[in-house]
């Protein structure tokens, strides 16, 4: 069997920057194990695996170690490959997941924008993996779909440095640190290590907790957000009735054929 595959950086007009995806396309007939074993292989953060056509396409997320529920810049890649590639005179996508339901995506300008389900954490007494795994603590801590972990100072975010083993043991997998930015409303890093991404380079899904939070906080409902990881990328966030519109540039680095899976 021969499947088209892509590499994109969603998040970064430009190549290298963003958060690398894999977008496998025509995947339908592929087994549960072998598309695991293409995650391994592709030993990216996420890779994202579609299937259809005419608009409509199915829609599932591996890390190397895992299948997710959501992921949000291997679904901006998907939409990308969809809206650029193989379907270029469409101006939107919708994607079915079997676990998270129907993911809208369209062309936003010269953007591509995903809209995924809004979160609503609620404050949470921070647990003690979770300043430990950080080495500080939180001015605040709330919990919903992540730990949210918000400190005063974007400086502090930076500078973290965390203990992987010790976050890995929290009751949630995933945890997003945030505090208000200089140049951007707000910045966040993302931490993953119980999915098998110790750090996420740019989170989209981050934003269904992050976006919700600071809208409320600052009062407005378009914001922007930088991602603080060693590679760093930043995203046009909105908040609609539906859900966290979440806005940004991808690049294709390469696309080629699938062989022998």
């Amino acid at each position: 069997m021969k499947n088209d595959i892509f590499w994109v950086d969603a998040f970064s007009a430009e190549p290298f920057g963003g958060n690398p995806a894999v977008v496998c396309v025509g995947t339908d007939g592929l087994s549960d194990a072998q598309l695991q074993h293409l995650a391994n292989e592709f030993n990216v953060s996420e890779s994202v695996f579609i299937a259809g056509g005419d608009g409509e396409y199915s829609i599932r997320w591996f890390t190397p170690t895992k299948e997710l529920a959501l992921v949000g810049h291997a679904t901006l890649a998907a939409a990308h490959v969809v809206l650029s590639v193989l379907e270029p005179d469409r101006s939107e996508v919708q994607f079915i997941s079997p676990i998270s339901g129907q993911l809208a995506a369209y062309r936003d300008e010269a953007n591509v924008a995903i809209v995924l389900p809004a979160d609503d954490p609620v404050a949470s007494e921070p647990p003690a993996a979770l300043i430990q795994g950080l080495g500080r603590t939180p001015v605040s801590t709330l919990k919903g779909r992540h730990y949210v972990a918000v400190f005063d100072d974007p400086e502090e975010v930076a500078a973290l440095e965390p203990k992987f083993d010790v976050l890995e043991t929290l009751d949630l997998p995933t945890i997003a640190v945030t505090a208000r930015g200089n140049e951007s409303d707000y910045v966040l890093r993302f931490f993953a290590p119980a999915n098998g991404v110790p750090e996420d380079p740019v989170s989209g899904v981050a934003q269904c907790s992050l976006m919700p939070y600071w809208a409320s906080k600052l009062a407005r409902a378009e914001l922007t957000s930088r991602q603080l990881s060693p590679k760093g990328g930043e995203m046009n966030c909105k908040m609609l009735d539906e859900g966290v519109q979440i806005a940004g540039p991808c690049c294709t680095i390469f696309s080629g054929v699938l062989e022998n899976c």
